[in-house]
């Protein structure tokens, strides 16, 4: 990793916002790949998470790290946007996704929302700290092809497990894919949680979504 990948890594660690923002907008200025620096942008909010469990951080950083990469993520998007070459989807479909309950964070899942919008899905963005039964409920009225779950702190695993299980029992398991995202997800929170598969950035996201899907048609 080069000394200016850590260095933007390290202020929004540290929450330097001005000076993030500042160095974020002259990579992307200079030409670097702006999914790179997203990925980037999200190491940064792995240290924050961190610190927020160990308990050196508290839910008014948790804030201002959202807030610090919703406005590196107004520059980045649209550049990432210009790069598509009419590289959509040739299956389309739709995809509800949403932070489990007990997790605010939502940058990770802004991402991949956006990601699977220019690739042609329809997305069904249920936002934050979203309640069992709203999963539910969206998973009757829309009927998802694949459902994601996103959770940024390690508390939301219990809410992913807990996601699925009521899905199961609402008899809707069957029906739909569901993927699992965040700051540490790996194969043993995706056995725990009992979803279908996990992805550790966007473009995975993209791709599960799309071999589900073709599969599935």
């Amino acid at each position: 990793m080069s000394e200016q990948q850590q260095k933007l890594i390290d202020l929004i660690a540290d929450m330097n916002e001005e000076e993030a923002i500042k160095l974020a907008n002259s990579m992307l200025d200079s030409g670097y790949d702006p999914m790179k620096l997203l990925e980037h942008c999200r190491a940064g909010m792995d240290v924050v998470g961190k610190r927020f469990e160990s308990g050196e951080y508290f839910l008014p950083e948790l804030m201002l790290a959202g807030e610090m990469l919703t406005e590196i993520s107004k520059k980045a998007k649209p550049l990432i946007q210009e790069s598509q070459t009419g590289g959509a989807a040739s299956t389309k479909g739709t995809v509800i996704i949403g932070t489990v309950h007990g997790d605010l964070h939502d940058i990770g899942k802004n991402i991949v929302t956006f990601m699977l919008d220019i690739n042609g899905y329809k997305v069904i963005d249920l936002g934050i700290d979203v309640p069992v039964d709203t999963f539910i409920d969206s998973i009757k009225e829309h009927k998802p092809s694949v459902v994601g779950l996103s959770g940024f702190l390690t508390l939301a695993f219990d809410s992913m497990k807990e996601t699925i299980e009521a899905i199961k029992a609402a008899g809707l398991r069957d029906d739909i894919k569901i993927m699992i995202g965040g700051g540490q997800v790996d194969d043993t929170i995706r056995d725990y949680t009992g979803a279908d598969a996990f992805g550790l950035n966007a473009m995975s996201a993209v791709s599960l979504c799309s071999g589900w899907i073709k599969a599935a048609a």
